[in-house]
């Protein structure tokens, strides 16, 4: 049973359309299925068509967590009634994945990039073990996933690391996809390096 999940995604409102229609429909279908959201406060780019969405639909499906210095540049969402202040950035990465049972990545930039490869570090040492789903829309994540391939075919990695997180294309596939991710546990520390 899904009952929350943390999203990481875009803060730029310069993408294209499509991303922001994903955005959209992954909060409804998260707040259709009563699942609540977890993501980094932001007022702009997916960050903020997710707060829109589901601040819209139940308020309290919803917390943001940003760090005090963001606060203090106004990049939060005004609208949340669940907004979580920390010290730190770490912190803010901490407190996003504590006791979800997944993570979603959607498109985004440096900082996206930095928090997904952070999660699948922390599920090869055994850290963080719910499911990692990325979103490929538009074959966005492709170049990086040609990359994590190529680090295993090159033995940087090994090749059941790749199977630490899920790829699906559309939103439609992300719920089976939870759902059909293998079940880990501290004993993959055993395989965390070649």
């Amino acid at each position: 049973m899904i009952s929350s999940v943390c999203i990481y995604c875009a803060s730029s409102n310069s993408i294209a359309p499509i991303y922001g229609d994903v955005a959209i429909k992954l909060a409804n279908m998260l707040v259709d299925n009563d699942i609540a959201i977890r993501f980094g406060a932001g007022n702009n780019g997916l960050m903020a068509k997710i707060a829109d969405t589901v601040v819209a639909k139940n308020k309290e499906k919803i917390t943001g967590i940003i760090p005090r210095f963001m606060y203090e540049e106004n990049w939060h969402h005004t609208g949340l009634s669940n907004l979580v202040i920390t010290e730190t950035m770490h912190e803010r990465k901490q407190l996003m994945v504590k006791d979800v049972d997944a993570v979603i990545a959607l498109p985004g930039g440096i900082g996206t990039l930095e928090e997904l490869l952070e999660i699948i570090t922390w599920k090869q040492l055994g850290i963080f073990l719910q499911p990692i789903i990325i979103v490929n829309t538009n074959n966005y994540f492709s170049p990086l996933l040609s990359m994590i391939n190529k680090a295993s075919e090159e033995n940087f990695m090994r090749k059941e690391h790749l199977n630490l997180f899920g790829v699906v294309d559309t939103v439609d596939g992300i719920l089976k996809a939870i759902e059909e991710c293998p079940i880990y546990d501290i004993s993959i520390r055993k395989f965390a390096a070649l």
